[in-house]
């Protein structure tokens, strides 16, 4: 072994690894300019941030959500989700992607050892070896492997923020799924509470008719209000198993009875989000699919410099160094050791144009990829724009509405007392009970407008990317 150590392949490779990447092909990246303006679009609707707002990226989901049932139910399915799962795994499988292309940037180093006895024409003959070498290790003198490794980490980089893209989306999805449920078990008790009225309805005015008050047509009207509740209910029944669908195929598993919204839409099941200071760019580079889209203009750049890199020599280096014998016993005695070298060189000269081709697929790659950080980018900022255009009018309207359900039930009242006392006919009083049926509706729609708004808006924001699960 010490006749290994005075052999010049280790000093060899030492040498060609420290000439390796001298030249690097890749074009210098540079983040391009946000194609958005740099600042929210004006107006009242867009001015909703309270002074001393913090950063939506600062409020992870665990505290941005309030309610404790939802903040379980959601833990639940970043637990199971499959969606999830998947992407979780693909981002292991691009690092593990990376690692193999990382080490190629390193010699590939191996041990051989053989030992073979053979009889020819009554003649045995043994033969012993021990080697250590290098194969095809490609001397990175344009940056080609180099290119390669960041191409590599980039891709790995999407991929992380793709499934990080995902967990916030889950989040957000099961939010919003769980506050419909809570929406529609809340309008499905108004359609009850309404037949319940409807059933009083047609049972006071057959009395009525039957005592001679009234004609056969109030009777009518009323059976046809009762018909069309029953079939809101009804309808209702329905809706609540899908919406209990969706969200257990979100979750991933059964979810408990108890963490069900089934009593009351909540009223305050997350937390208000200002508008984080600074310029749409500082927000909007936050995010995970913009970041996604970044990391995958990067390795498009340097897809770049590994098509470049094919233009100019390839240099390759096989050796090895190690000892051989007639028998076991002599392997390590003077005398015994062999080594071999042989750099050699690879010059394209006529491809066809294989190459131009190659490299022009490599810069269309990278005006595809520029756009769709563009896009990414214009997305974010609309998305942003319109939750903002929307809360800023959303309390004007939920007040209205309040006012307006308020106004609704004291005329059916009202109607109600014009009706027992012969002044009005009966579609009189069900015009009213319409009218709140309607106004209750709308308010509840607008209930659940609000807090979708507020995932919207957090989401949008890039709440919670600093929390990683």
């Amino acid at each position: 072994m010490r006749l290994l150590s005075r052999l010049p392949l280790a000093g060899a490779l030492s040498a060609i690894v420290a000439l390796s990447a001298c030249v690097d092909l890749a074009p210098t990246y540079q983040r391009p300019d946000a194609p958005v303006t740099a600042a929210w679009p004006d107006g009242a609707a867009s001015s909703a941030a309270p002074t001393g707002a913090r950063d939506a990226a600062d409020i992870g989901w665990r505290d941005f959500i309030v309610d404790d049932r939802l903040r379980r139910v959601v833990e639940l399915a970043l637990s199971n989700n499959r969606d999830l799962r998947a992407a979780l795994a693909g981002v292991e499988q691009a690092r593990a992607q990376y690692r193999i292309q990382d080490a190629s940037s390193l010699p590939s180093v191996a041990a051989d050892a053989s030992f073979t006895r053979a009889k020819t024409a009554g003649i045995a003959a043994n033969s012993a070896a021990v080697s250590v070498g290098v194969s095809a290790y490609e001397i990175d003198l344009f940056g080609h492997v180099k290119n390669a490794n960041a191409a590599a980490l980039q891709a790995y980089l999407a991929t992380a923020e793709g499934a990080r893209a995902t967990r916030l989306a889950l989040v957000s999805e099961v939010a919003t799924q769980w506050l419909a449920l809570a929406a529609d078990a809340q309008t499905q008790r108004l359609n009850e509470v309404t037949l319940t009225v409807d059933e009083k309805g047609l049972d006071l005015n057959r009395r009525m008719h039957d005592l001679g008050a009234i004609k056969g047509l109030p009777v009518v009207q009323a059976q046809a209000a009762l018909e069309g509740t029953r079939g809101a209910v009804a309808a209702g029944r329905s809706q609540l198993v899908l919406d209990r669908n969706a969200l257990r195929l979100l979750v991933g598993q059964e979810i408990p009875d108890d963490l069900l919204p089934l009593q009351a839409l909540p009223a305050q099941s997350a937390v208000l989000l200002g508008v984080p200071a600074g310029v749409p760019s500082r927000v909007l580079h936050q995010r995970p699919d913009v970041l996604q889209a970044e990391h995958a203009l990067q390795q498009a750049q340097f897809d770049i410099g590994v098509a470049r890199a094919a233009f100019f020599p390839t240099i390759t280096l096989t050796g090895s160094a190690g000892t051989g014998s007639t028998d076991l016993a002599g392997l390590f005695k003077s005398g015994s050791g062999s080594w071999n070298f042989g750099p050699s060189i690879s010059l394209p000269i006529f491809d066809g144009g294989a190459l131009q081709a190659g490299l022009d697929s490599a810069r269309a790659g990278r005006d595809i990829a520029l756009a769709n950080y563009d896009k990414a980018v214009q997305t974010a900022f609309r998305e942003v724009a319109d939750a903002l255009a929307v809360r800023g009018t959303l309390a004007e309207r939920i007040a209205a509405q309040r006012a307006q359900t308020s106004a609704s039930e004291a005329a059916l009242r009202d109607a109600d007392a014009l009706f027992r006392n012969g002044s009005v006919s009966y579609l009189e009083v069900l015009t009213a009970q319409r009218s709140l049926y309607s106004s209750q509706q709308a308010e509840i729609a607008l209930d659940l407008a609000e807090q979708d708004n507020r995932l919207t808006l957090y989401k949008a924001l890039g709440g919670g990317w600093k929390e990683s699960n």
